[in-house]
């Protein structure tokens, strides 16, 4: 017991010692400027569970930071170094105490001439609800255009800077996994799929993995972009003829686009594919399905074939609705155009219908399904109840803002955006209100923010919510990929 005390007090005095070697401010110069800090946290609107917002200040701007932040009362934290790194427990008192009111940020940082300076207060404002899921899931690769490189699928808990992964296709090399999704934010329920010589869909449901060859002699290939039925007994897919093509002149890099698609529904039970065909037609191509949360209506965008690419730019998806009966497995026979985009001179695709029913969240681009690589993409809310449709102008930057999901109780929304160097995509967050209007977007935080996004050159797409940890064998699934026994579906009679 002597020696554990010993040891206590030892520790004690070292974190006491060097606190008081960290340096504080003196004889600060006051500046009427907010501070340049990265990410830009200055004025967002954050769930009261989300992890601590750390940040920094440019190198040229300054060599070492304090920050202190304030709430109500006498709850005050302060962090000091070369970027502002706060506790996690203290910030989650803070923001606790804090619950639908604000926390006030000083900024005050040292030049490399040793001169202080004290910069504008921002706040930071706490929602009174929290994100109501334990993380993210998202699709993490280094963008390129020849090969998969290297990528995987993970999961972030929120509350915390820590990040699992879910696989890696260092697991199955020369593999690219994508297409991923939980059943309504469940992680027992999950889908991905898996392309290159082993490639697979995996559907796994309370941990039983199945694996399927989910190409048949009638559809046009593989399984991809999954949305759950809440019932999980259903997966709509649709399945695309892909292809990439690069642009000749700057600023646009490449084009991604589909010759054709269709739109089908997987039965878990039965291992079969419905494909009704009013979602499988000729002239049309069917694709990004999503079903209500209620499991009554079935989204999808859809788009007249054109001879690609060079008809390319005339490509221009709406979006459209059918009926599902989930008792029998059939879709109804009249499809609904919700949003014409087409005669807006624009593509419409990625429909994320809200939890609550109300908004069906999109992405817009002058054309195409593939807006990602598009700068002016940005993101849409259709009122489902008036049928009116207006940009999330909050929300929206100049540069490409993609691929989004609804937490699981439709206030917040994760989405992919280009605006910090119209490189690489990265995750960011908002606080939608009852009247579809969005808040500043703020960057998913990370331990060392300028370390992290400076240089490891990761871009994200695909975001999720999920409830809890997505539990994954990697080293049973990665043996019983390489094996390549597959269930194959088979084609229903249903419609």
């Amino acid at each position: 017991m002597k020696h554990i005390h010993s040891i206590s007090v030892f520790c004690l005095l070292t974190v006491l010692a060097v606190a008081s070697c960290s340096p504080r401010p003196h004889d600060a110069r006051q500046s009427s400027q907010l501070p340049p800090i990265f990410p830009d946290y200055v004025d967002v609107t954050v769930p009261v569970d989300v992890a601590p917002l750390h940040f920094s200040l440019p190198d040229s701007v300054a060599d070492y930071i304090f920050a202190e932040a304030r709430g109500k009362g006498a709850v005050v934290m302060e962090a000091a170094g070369r970027w502002a790194d706060f506790d996690d427990e203290q910030w989650h008192r803070l923001l606790a105490a804090n619950k639908g009111g604000n926390i006030t940020m000083s900024v005050t940082a040292r030049r490399s001439d040793g001169q202080w300076v004290r910069y504008r207060d921002f706040v930071i404002h706490v929602a009174a609800d929290s994100l109501g899921a334990w993380g993210l899931t998202y699709r993490r690769i280094a963008p390129g255009y020849e090969s998969f490189g290297t990528m995987g699928l993970y999961q972030r808990e929120f509350s915390s800077c820590n990040e699992y992964a879910i696989i890696e296709n260092t697991a199955v090399p020369s593999s690219c996994v994508n297409c991923h999704a939980a059943r309504g934010g469940d992680p027992s329920a999950f889908t991905f799929h898996v392309r290159g010589a082993h490639g697979a869909t995996l559907v796994q449901i309370d941990g039983n993995r199945e694996w399927l060859s989910t190409k048949t002699d009638s559809t046009l290939a593989s399984c991809v972009y999954p949305s759950w039925h809440p019932s999980g007994r259903y997966i709509a897919y649709s399945t695309n003829l892909t292809h990439q093509a690069f642009h000749e002149v700057a600023p646009s890099v490449l084009e991604v686009f589909d010759t054709g698609s269709n739109v089908q529904i997987y039965d878990t039970q039965t291992h079969a594919l419905i494909v009704p065909p009013q979602l499988a037609t000729d002239e049309w191509m069917e694709t990004y399905p999503a079903f209500s949360a209620d499991g009554h209506t079935l989204y999808f965008c859809t788009a007249r074939r054109q001879p690609v690419p060079d008809g390319l730019t005339e490509v221009r998806y709406n979006l459209c609705s059918v009926a599902f009966d989930a008792s029998t497995g059939t879709v109804g026979a009249q499809v609904d155009t919700l949003f014409d985009a087409e005669s807006r001179g624009l593509s419409a695709v990625h429909p994320r219908p809200s939890p609550d029913g109300r908004w069906l969240l999109f992405t817009t681009a002058d054309y195409g399904c593939f807006p990602i690589w598009h700068d002016e993409s940005e993101q849409w809310l259709l009122d489902l109840h008036s049928g009116e449709a207006h940009p999330l102008a909050e929300a929206n930057s100049p540069l490409a803002d993609s691929y989004h999901n609804w937490s699981p109780g439709g206030n917040w929304m994760v989405f992919t955006s280009r605006r910090a160097d119209g490189r690489y995509s990265w995750l960011y967050l908002c606080r939608v209100d009852a009247d579809g209007h969005a808040t500043k977007p703020f960057l998913l935080p990370q331990r060392d923010p300028a370390t992290y996004y400076g240089t490891a050159l990761w871009s994200f797409n695909t975001p999720d919510f999920t409830t809890g940890r997505v539990e994954f064998d990697v080293g049973a699934g990665a043996r019983e990929l390489v094996s390549d026994e597959r269930i194959q579906v088979s084609m229903s009679r249903r419609h």
